[in-house]
């Protein structure tokens, strides 16, 4: 079941410069979230702001001074407690454009069966031909939480986290001295 927004608050602009300053000082002001913007014919651009009626109202003031300053407002418009029908509505369009997420196995189980043979990875002789073959098969998440656990790994977390898959087996496979 669909959750109500609090409050629902609009800024829209003409130009993006202006709508990231509004967004930026909407969110620094109160306590809100910017949800997402909507491109519009003409230039026309709208963020959407939402968060408790009171904090709302001060994040859509603050920002539509803000993009004021910068470049040209179009208007604002802050609705409290917007109706279930508009708050599944929008919800329906954030999903939408919110960023893919890994599509979970089709397999059941096939999350913990990687991270078993990863733990049984770990043990084996390192620089073995098998062990790199079947590190390779694990996916890069998996690599990176497998080095993550592995004592003495020579990266540190920022290192694992960008770190290549070829570059991450081949540490995992290299003989400790």
């Amino acid at each position: 079941m669909t959750q109500s927004i609090t409050a629902l608050g609009l800024i829209e602009t003409i130009g993006v410069p202006a709508l990231i300053a509004a967004a930026d000082t909407a969110a620094k002001t109160a306590d809100v979230r910017v949800m997402t913007y909507e491109k519009a014919d003409a230039g026309l651009i709208t963020v959407y702001i939402v968060g408790d009626v009171a904090s709302v109202r001060a994040a859509v003031e603050a920002g539509a001074e803000e993009a004021r300053r910068v470049g040209k407002l179009v208007g604002t418009h802050v609705i409290p407690r917007p109706d279930l029908s508009v708050s599944a509505m929008l919800e329906s369009i954030w999903r939408k454009e919110a960023p893919a997420k890994p599509k979970p196995s089709a397999e059941p189980g096939a999350a913990e069966a990687a991270a078993d043979e990863a733990e049984s990875l770990s043990g084996m002789g390192s620089g073995d031909a098998a062990s790199a073959e079947a590190l390779a098969k694990l996916s890069l998440q998996q690599l990176r939480e497998l080095a993550r656990n592995t004592p003495g790994f020579p990266l540190n977390a920022s290192g694992i986290g960008t770190a290549a898959k070829a570059e991450l087996i081949r540490l995992l496979t290299e003989k400790k001295d």
